[in-house]
């Protein structure tokens, strides 16, 4: 048995403090015999100090600090987005871009500002999950989401940058997408579906 077939039928916790983050991974992963816990079911508090270099260092972390705490298989991600004018920027510090404590709408005035003098407003989100398990190294998978970066938002579904992500094959901003739309296309669905993939056995 693969360590992916121990995990189905299991007991899988989900290590994000984020409500919104965690309703969109047990959305993607419901259709799957897993037994998604959340932080919140066992007393267990996701506060991880996210200082790593990249997405996967952070996931890594995150994932390693649910395990140490819990005995359980730990999933956790980590995500942000990529803005080609600005080098890359925000990146890993997306959900604290303009500064402490963490405001989407402030990210998104700061966004909005630093891209307006750029003709290039091709923006993509990164996804990157991590797998930690009891005495193996961590694993990972990720996933990219490119879309095009407007002023003016659009759309009351999703949450942090989605309103001003326009998804140019649709004419739809990624907070105008059905959530099963954007779970089908999404860097966190893409992650998602090479960790199911994984886990049956397939890859």
């Amino acid at each position: 048995m693969t360590l992916g077939r121990a995990i189905a039928g299991g007991r899988l916790l989900l290590a994000t403090g984020n409500p919104k983050k965690l309703k969109e991974l047990r959305e993607i992963l419901a259709q799957f015999p897993i037994s998604v816990v959340s932080p919140a079911e066992i007393g267990y508090a996701p506060d991880v100090d996210e200082d790593g270099d990249t997405f996967a260092a952070n996931a890594i972390k995150k994932a390693a600090a649910g395990l140490a705490a819990t005995g359980l298989p730990t999933l956790a991600d980590d995500s942000g987005i990529e803005a080609r004018a600005l080098g890359w920027r925000p990146g890993v510090i997306s959900a604290r871009y303009a500064g402490e404590p963490c405001d989407d709408e402030a990210n998104n005035r700061k966004l909005v500002t630093e891209l307006a003098p750029h003709a290039d407003k091709y923006v993509q989100y990164r996804c990157v999950i991590a797998l930690a398990l009891p005495g193996q190294p961590a694993l990972t998978w990720d996933g990219i989401f490119a879309g095009e970066h407007i002023a003016t938002p659009r759309g009351a579904g999703g949450f942090g940058y989605d309103p001003y992500v326009l998804v140019p094959d649709l004419g739809l901003t990624v907070a105008e997408m059905t959530a099963e739309a954007k779970h089908a296309r999404s860097h966190r669905g893409q992650a998602l579906r090479k960790f199911v993939a994984w886990l049956d056995g397939r890859d």
